[in-house]
Parts: structure tokens; C-alpha cells; sequence
């Protein structure tokens, strides 16, 4: 089995300007934990919850001082500054990505390996499709059941 053959084409997607406040709208709306950043059809980044909400996590040196400093109350109201940046400001440039024409379980392992729930799907630097996790799973499921 192929990604081409479980992918989901037509996949949504965002440019660099779109502003936070959507792209969290996307997200929270839909359940998208990821969604793929295009100049054109040319994917050149990628958008996930976690960029989202890295702001509101304390930093490596607030941790390393102790929890105790940080008021998680003040973190959480951060999130309206969040809403204002443009998805430029938080997204991954040059994101990982898989071929159509690359095995379910190689682009499994690859998600796995780097903790994505989502994936887009690109030939070239084009944008085609995305794969989820979800998607693996319910192809393998059905493949299980159809075979003896």
C-alpha cells in the first residue's frame, strides 16, 4: 500500500500571512494538529499546534530556575498576544515530508521517528496531499480485516 493510495488530497492549507487567530480556528474547529504553509502550490513550511502553543510554555532557563517562579495564570493570557502574529512567525521552514509513491509503513516510521501526527504529502516542492496517523492506522485496520 501507497501513500497516494490513503492520502488525503485537496488538503487545507495556509501562506505565510495568514494570521494566528485562523490557523487556531483551523485547528480547533476541525482537529487539525498540523497544516501545511504554501507559497502558490509550493509547499515551504509547515504550521502545527505546537508552534502555536510554544509561547506559553516556560523556557528551558524559567524551568531550570524551578516552576515555582512562573505563574502559569500570566502564561495562559500570552495566547492573545499569540493571536495577533502572522503564521510567518511561528512556522517550520523546509518541513519534513513524504512521496505518493512511498510505502504506508516508510512514511510511518518517518512520522514516528520525528512525533507527527500529520504529514504533507509533496513531489517535488509541490504540495499534494497530507497523511495522518489516523489514516495509516484506519488503512491497516481495513487491510486487516480484508485479508485472511
Amino acid at each position: 500500500m501507497l501513500v497516494k493510495d490513503i492520502m488525503t488530497m485537496g488538503a487545507r492549507s495556509v501562506t505565510e500571512d495568514t494570521a494566528i487567530q485562523e490557523v487556531a480556528s483551523l485547528m480547533c474547529l476541525y482537529r487539525y494538529s498540523g497544516l501545511p504553509v504554501v507559497e502558490g502550490d509550493k509547499l515551504i513550511g509547515f504550521i502545527a499546534e505546537k508552534d502555536v502553543l510554544a509561547g506559553l510554555f516556560p523556557s528551558m532557563e524559567d524551568a531550570m530556575a524551578g516552576m515555582a517562579n512562573i505563574d502559569l495564570g500570566e502564561k495562559a493570557k500570552e495566547y492573545k498576544n499569540i493571536m495577533s502574529m502572522k503564521v510567518s512567525d511561528l512556522m517550520t521552514r523546509g518541513s519534513k515530508t513524504v512521496s505518493p509513491d512511498m510505502p504506508v509503513l516508510k512514511a510511518a516510521i518517518i512520522m514516528t521517528n520525528n512525533r507527527f501526527r500529520r504529514i504533507p504529502v509533496a513531489e517535488g516542492d509541490k504540495l499534494v496531499g497530507m497523511l495522518s496517523l489516523g489514516d495509516i492506522h484506519k488503512a491497516i485496520f481495513h487491510q486487516s480485516l480484508t485479508t485472511a
